[in-house]
């Protein structure tokens, strides 16, 4: 009997968008269980907290036609988290150069640290690559239309932040 292969999609997904998705939805086809690992990135300032964010992922994967996907929070290493999981598979979204070149290095460390866990690349759909979660916040925040990158759920979920902390312009 073969083991459980299990997957690891990793990300802060603050918030999560219609690209995140896609690979979500790509990545659950190439496992037989997809764990959308939600964690706080110490270099970004997230603008949704930890539970939030969560909530959002869980609602957003409830409409996928699949029993395999569970989201759970973390707040370690990925390596170490990834263990936790019995997984021995992280999936990773690449839109462009600029991805590929930093989740090349994080790779290499990744490795250092646990080489039993291979990561997967999986390239964003042509129309999704420029969607960035961080662009989203900031086409918000300062009044632009994002309902081209994200749900629309999620477009009243950041649109509402948006109105309690300030649009930021003229």
């Amino acid at each position: 009997m073969m083991a459980k292969r299990i997957g690891i999609y990793p990300g802060t997904f603050d918030p999560i968008t219609l690209g995140h998705m896609d690979i979500i939805e790509r990545g659950a086809k190439l496992v037989d269980e997809l764990i959308i690992g939600v964690t706080t990135n110490i270099a970004k300032s997230p603008m949704f907290d930890d539970d939030e964010r969560i909530a959002m992922v869980e609602r957003e994967v409830a409409k996928i036609e699949c029993d395999s996907i569970r989201v759970v929070g973390f707040n370690s290493l990925l390596m170490d988290f990834a263990e936790q999981m019995n997984a021995g598979i992280v999936i990773r979204g690449i839109r462009g150069v600029t991805d590929f070149e930093y989740e090349y290095q994080l790779t290499g460390m990744n490795r250092q640290l646990n080489d039993r866990i291979e990561t997967v690349f999986l390239m964003a759909d042509v129309e999704l690559q420029p969607i960035a979660s961080r662009l989203v916040k900031e086409i918000a925040l300062y009044g632009g239309p994002i309902d081209k990158f994200v749900t629309p759920k999620v477009r009243e979920d950041v649109e509402a932040r948006v109105r309690e902390q300030g649009r930021k312009g003229g």
